[in-house]
């Protein structure tokens, strides 16, 4: 997946980061209030090497931050940064999708937690009001965009 991270569509350089589904779900759980290795282990059952591996990528790339929490024995938690936060929408178009296209038996559902009410994700095109997937699309080539102004730009001059 790592050499989808270089790819201009923004889909592609996501996916690299959070396309495999031992990192959603860690996501997922990070959003339900887990932090320490223990609590993911036993949520998701995954092994012990692949759960490290997923949670130092998930640091590495700024959705989670390691912190400190126990010196003897050393123990950190992962909690979610800013950019983890606003990945929870992500979370819930692939939960309505899968409500749509993957339904039926026993789902987990979702409250909003002020109100009781059930979540029901809508997504939406902010220029249009119009929901996302009910009016033709275009994909333009890509461009470079000029860096954003908290970016400064590499001084090349001598």
């Amino acid at each position: 997946m790592k050499n989808l991270s270089n790819q201009p569509c923004l889909i592609a350089r996501s996916l690299a980061l959070v396309g495999d589904a031992w990192s959603m779900l860690i996501m997922r759980d990070a959003h339900a209030g887990l932090t320490r290795f223990d609590e993911f282990r036993k949520s998701l059952g995954i092994v012990p090497t692949m759960l490290t591996g997923r949670l130092s990528s998930l640091t590495e790339e700024g959705l989670l931050e390691k912190r400190r929490y126990s010196e003897r024995p050393p123990r950190d938690e992962y909690v979610l940064t800013e950019a983890g936060r606003d990945f929870l929408p992500v979370l819930f178009a692939i939960g309505a999708w899968g409500r749509k296209h993957r339904g039926g038996g026993a789902v987990t559902r979702f409250f909003d937690a002020e109100t009781g009410t059930e979540i029901d994700p809508v997504t939406i095109d902010r220029a249009t009001g119009a929901p996302i997937g009910t009016r033709p699309i275009r994909i333009a080539a890509a461009e470079c965009q000029p860096p954003a102004a908290d970016e400064a730009a590499p001084d090349n001059s001598l």
